[in-house]
């Protein structure tokens, strides 16, 4: 239980000792004020008291208690996100200083291409068949073009390209997108995690390009890339892509836990882990609401559970949902 909280807190930016310090208040029910020179479990409890997952018993002031989570996770979720978007202000931030000099120093004005219109694709796949060894990707809608699977990823997942991939929860609730493109090209071999929201369209090609447009929140502003070569705003891009890669989710392919649960139900599950509510999950999997409470009820008892957080831990605990990756 540990080593799976210790994964999922990591990404909310609770580090293992705090929650070593939140395990023995779950055993236990309560723990004792620390004597002050235990300096590591004081400082856990206040790291605990600080993200609202413990509060001091009002019954016994020297002792502290766990409270219902909810709260306390809602405020570290809105934090984690928050540092994402300062991220994206700290990109913006390198862009324009990239902007000044290249005021300065006409050569700079090498190291970003602006390209519209129907040359984008073009562009897009151009960029990405010269890669040799990784791509990271930051994946959301408007998709410049519909299609059933990705070739060009697939071609290059057989011969040895890493793909590591963060969409957002609208890629999945795109019609087709999920069964059509993610799932195939997890199967081959992507890495594959889903934020709720990614700040741009992003693809880095090794070290040496970056391809950046809007994402789905901006799309009817511009139809612009940017191609981006080693700078400082392209070491911005890639500090920007693994923040949200350590924030998001993994997602679990079709399959891919055994048969200790349907496959439907694994579906289920890694898309409500995903952060996915219920009518884009009913959307996503075209199945009724009765079908889709009918799976609940039925894992949970399983789990012989009775709320979905219990679930949840349960699920991680078993092998129901992947583990996180580095």
């Amino acid at each position: 239980m540990e080593t799976d909280l210790s994964s999922h807190f990591v990404l909310l930016g609770v580090d293992t000792d705090a929650v070593t310090v939140y395990l023995e208040l779950l055993r236990n029910g309560y723990i004792d004020e620390p004597d002050p020179a235990n300096a590591l479990t004081v400082k856990s409890l206040a790291v605990l008291i600080d993200v609202g997952l413990v509060a001091r018993d009002g019954a016994c002031e020297t002792r502290y208690v766990p409270v219902p989570p909810e709260t306390g996770l809602r405020a570290l979720t809105s934090r984690r996100e928050s540092q994402i978007s300062q991220a994206m202000v700290a990109v913006q931030n390198a862009y324009r200083d990239f902007r000044r000099q290249q005021q300065l120093q006409q050569p700079a004005g090498e190291l970003v291409e602006v390209v519209t219109g129907p040359a984008i694709l073009q562009r897009l796949k151009q960029a990405e068949d010269h890669a040799r060894t990784q791509i990271r990707r930051l994946d959301s809608p408007p998709y410049y073009r519909v299609r059933s699977t990705n070739t060009t990823e697939l071609d290059h997942l057989r011969h040895g390209v890493a793909y590591r991939v963060v969409y957002a929860q609208a890629s999945l609730a795109t019609e087709n997108y999920l069964d059509g493109n993610i799932v195939p090209s997890i199967k081959a071999g992507e890495q594959a995690r889903v934020l709720q929201q990614v700040p741009v369209k992003l693809s880095i090609i090794d070290d040496s390009v970056a391809c950046v447009s809007l994402s789905i929140t901006e799309a009817d502003v511009n139809r612009t890339l940017l191609i981006v070569r080693p700078s400082t705003l392209f070491t911005a891009l890639i500090g920007l892509f693994e923040l949200c890669w350590q924030a998001a989710t993994p997602i679990m392919p079709t399959g891919a836990l055994g048969s200790s649960i349907e496959p439907s139900e694994q579906r289920m599950l890694s898309l409500l882990a995903a952060g996915m509510n219920d009518e884009d999950v009913i959307r996503t999997l075209r199945i009724s609401r009765r079908t889709f409470f009918r799976h609940l009820e039925r894992l949970q008892a399983r789990a012989g559970v009775d709320t979905r957080f219990q679930l949840g831990v349960y699920a991680s605990r078993h092998g129901w949902l992947p583990d996180l990756p580095a």
